[in-house]
């Protein structure tokens, strides 16, 4: 990278922004990492790094980001361990720290299934080591601390030393207490010096203690006596110390060991963790910065939309659109000072290197960049004292190096190009420039004043004009990029708008030449142009958006009358079934009273109390099915009788299966009698059971050996009932009377056939026999040859 490059990157601003980014880092090498950051130059590798950062910010959007607390450099340590150096306990604990950080990473990536990401590899190349992590955080509790558990034999060291240091204390505590010594004592304390336990004694009773002196106080009334009592056990326990020290030394050496026996892995996890910890820094900042991936170009153009200046407040900054490399190479800003065009130049610039470091940039969606070898800018008042440098001069020593470095491959930034000299030739060096750094291939974007600079833009294939915009009522910018449009400088209106009086002011028109002045009209014409169809435009786009609302609004009222007739029909249907589950809530409850009937009355009782059950759960059940529905009962074709249905012959009710006996007849309405049930019906609703048929049921009924009634209900009973073609709520009421009549019959098995078709009406065969539990015990499809899933066999109870 050359001089003028790095310079340029300091002139954007861009460390900066690298400054941001380490703020976002957890560890230290991270953060250098992060502030040494410079552009890559190759698409490739530039993708490379914005897939990571991509990577980091889904992450973090679905589960935060990883801890990298414990990452801490290592190698120095595991080089020293390498060499057969023992290590401290602070650094066997930072080597557990970063095992920890490790393990907890491998952790987070693995706690939930997620879409692949360009991160994945590096979580997955983790090692960590739980033994060696947990193996030094038994023995190292805390820096400068080996826990008692670090090995047997320190444990029984430390338990010998508390005994000695008891048995001292002991024989201490007692010449301390006793009256005998009282006299002699300094103060009735036990202390240490050297290490060893004690007496404060006084100087002139010092022969009275038997024992060693140790120290004297600085003003001599004092000696401290170590009793010969305790000597012994002071011995003792100073070479418990010793034996301690040894051990701890011999432990630490072991944890050292296990170290560098794992060197290569620590040390890969160390590199990997802080590679990490840098990719979700970039996460972090994207979040922060509101910013997206943008599309990566090689060909050199640049479409930024509603970008802003990542180091402007986001409340205030005005996103601006940028175009650069397509239709055109060069792009020639102007517009007045303070308006916004050195921001837009940097912001350019900024953005580019942003990308090229694999950041996120601030800006909106379908936004492109393209990836430069260099971007070279010339930006700022250089100006130097010492060096003897005008601004002039300055700007120029940069332009020279430019010229110098730039190609195709070249991203080139003049800012307030060809000033600080007379402005003629100041146009004419821009231009001239300008010309030159195109035909080396370069992207060209440039700020000037000069109206030479203008025109040459507006001439000149390749080149383009652009401008910030300038309110003039309120003499204040309004910091939007116009491309295509040049820019005015204002001068006089800003003046006129700050109180200069109009006579200086059309002094200073005269003095301006016939065709400045005439450029300055088109400018202003095509000014208030712009501003009429932007204006147009407007209102055009609020036409759009009342049109978008009000066929919104059409939209939703059409689908809330569609949800009132779902409603509605839906509570058409649930009252339906409300009825039809009081209807089966009562017929539950006869079914419950005929049970308790059967069992407290005689057989006789039990089959009157039945009969009249029956007939009040048809009655209910009629009622119930006339609320829910007014179809028709499907029936087959009733034949005509052979004659006229006179008082006393049988007749068939449809649909069950009964006889009934006519006992009146008025017109065309039978008065009809089956049991204790009484009902009217039609001539041509039932069917005339002739004389052959009824003398063969009577033959059947009774036998020569006489009546029996348990064999005449059991033979009025019907054994099968064929229900197919009928509706659901139709078959239900046939079907719970069908039931009732076998139950009566003393059954033991009946047959419901339902057909095969969709499988609708054997559902709701089904679904009544569940209900009914007091009188079925089980039921069954039909088996081959009894017509499989067709039939329903029901046994009864």
């Amino acid at each position: 990278m050359s001089e003028l490059f790095e310079k340029s990157i300091r002139t954007l601003e861009l460390p900066r922004v690298l400054k941001l980014l380490s703020e976002q880092a957890v560890s230290h090498e991270a953060k250098e990492c992060a502030l040494a950051i410079r552009p890559e130059t190759d698409a490739d590798d530039v993708q490379r790094l914005l897939d990571q950062t991509d990577g980091a910010r889904t992450m973090i959007g679905l589960r935060g980001s990883p801890s990298f607390s414990g990452v801490k450099p290592v190698g120095e340590i595991l080089g020293r361990a390498d060499r057969g150096g023992s290590l401290n306990t602070y650094e066997l604990l930072t080597v557990a720290e970063l095992l920890t950080a490790a393990r907890r990473a491998k952790e987070y990536f693995n706690a939930e299934a997620q879409e692949p990401t360009a991160i994945d590899h590096l979580f997955a190349s983790l090692h960590g080591n739980r033994h060696l992590e947990d193996k030094i955080k038994r023995c190292i509790p805390e820096e400068n601390t080996i826990a008692d558990a670090a090995s047997p034999e320190l444990a029984d060291i430390r338990r010998h030393m508390r005994q000695s240091q008891a048995k001292s204390r002991q024989i201490l505590q007692k010449i301390i207490s006793s009256p005998t010594y009282g006299k002699i004592l300094q103060e009735t304390i036990i202390t240490q010096r050297d290490g060893r336990f004690v007496v404060p004694v006084k100087a002139e009773h010092k022969g009275e203690l038997p024992g060693l002196i140790h120290d004297v106080s600085s003003t001599g009334a004092t000696v401290f006596v170590e009793p010969m009592g305790v000597v012994q056990a002071n011995n003792e326990f100073i070479e418990l110390q010793a034996k301690e020290q040894k051990e701890i030394q011999r432990i630490l050496a072991e944890l050292s060991a296990d170290a560098a026996a794992r060197r290569e892995d620590i040390q890969w996890d160390y590199d990997t963790m802080v590679h990490l910890d840098l990719i979700f820094a970039r996460g972090q900042l994207s979040y922060k910065m509101d910013a997206v991936r943008p599309l990566v170009r090689k060909d050199g153009a640049i479409r930024l939309r509603r970008a802003r200046h990542p180091l402007l407040d986001a409340k205030k900054a005005v996103p601006i659109d940028i175009e650069l490399g397509g239709t055109f190479d060069t792009l020639v800003i102007t517009g007045p000072n303070t308006g916004g065009k050195t921001v837009s130049l940097k912001t350019l610039g900024l953005l580019t290197l942003m990308v090229q470091c694999g950041l996120h940039i601030p800006v909106g969606d379908r936004s492109e960049i393209s990836v430069y070898e260099r971007v070279l800018a010339d930006i700022g008042d250089e100006q130097s004292i010492e060096q003897s440098l005008s601004t002039f001069s300055a700007h120029m020593v940069n332009i020279v190096k430019i010229l110098e470095e730039a190609d195709r491959d070249s991203l080139v930034l003049f800012d307030e190009l060809g000033a600080g000299t007379d402005p003629v030739e100041g146009a004419a060096l821009a231009i001239a420039i300008i010309q030159n750094v195109r035909q080396m291939g370069a992207r060209v974007a440039a700020t000037t004043h000069y109206a030479e600079l203008k025109t040459f833009a507006m001439t000149t294939a390749g080149v383009e004009n652009a401008s910030c915009e300038f309110d003039v009522e309120t003499l204040s910018p309004t910091y939007r990029l116009l491309i295509g449009i040049p820019g005015k400088s204002n001068a006089f209106a800003i003046s006129k708008r700050l109180g200069l009086p109009e006579g200086v002011i059309e002094a200073a028109r005269i003095q301006m030449s016939g065709e400045s002045i005439r450029f300055e009209d088109i400018l202003t014409q095509l000014e208030e142009k712009r501003q009429a169809l932007e204006k147009r435009e407007q209102e055009a786009n609020a036409l759009l958006r009342r049109r978008e609302e009000d066929a919104r609004k059409a939209k939703e009222f059409r689908e809330q009358m569609e949800r009132a007739k779902e409603n509605a029909r839906g509570r058409g249907e649930a009252e339906a079934k409300r009825i039809l589950r009081d209807a089966r809530a009562a017929a539950d409850e006869v079914f419950a009273e005929l049970a308790e009937m059967r069992k407290a009355q005689a057989k006789a009782e039990r089959t009157m109390n039945a009969n009249e059950a029956r007939a009040e759960l048809r009655r209910k059940l009629n009622e119930a099915e006339d609320a829910v529905t007014k179809h028709d009962a499907r029936q087959d074709p009733i034949p005509k009788p052979s004659r006229p249905i006179r008082v006393g012959d049988l007749v068939e009710i449809p649909g069950v299966r009964q006889n009934a006996e006519v006992v009146s007849i008025s017109g065309d309405t039978l008065q009809l009698k089956a049991g204790v049930l009484k009902m009217k019906a039609k001539a041509n609703e039932v069917r005339l059971i002739e004389d052959d048929e009824r003398a063969a049921q009577t033959k059947k009924t009774v036998p020569s050996g006489g009546r029996n009634p348990d064999r005449v209900i059991r033979s009025a009973a019907v054994r099968e009932l064929d229900i197919r073609g009928m509706e659901t709520l139709e078959a239900e009421s046939v079907v719970e009377a069908f039931l009732s009549s076998a139950v009566m019959g003393r059954l033991e098995t009946v047959t419901i056939i339902h057909g095969k078709g969709t499988g609708a009406l054997r559902t709701a065969v089904h679904d009544i026999l569940r209900r009914n539990k007091k009188v079925v015990k089980s039921f069954r499809l039909g088996v081959y040859g009894e017509g499989e899933s067709g039939v329903t066999v029901v046994t009864l109870k």
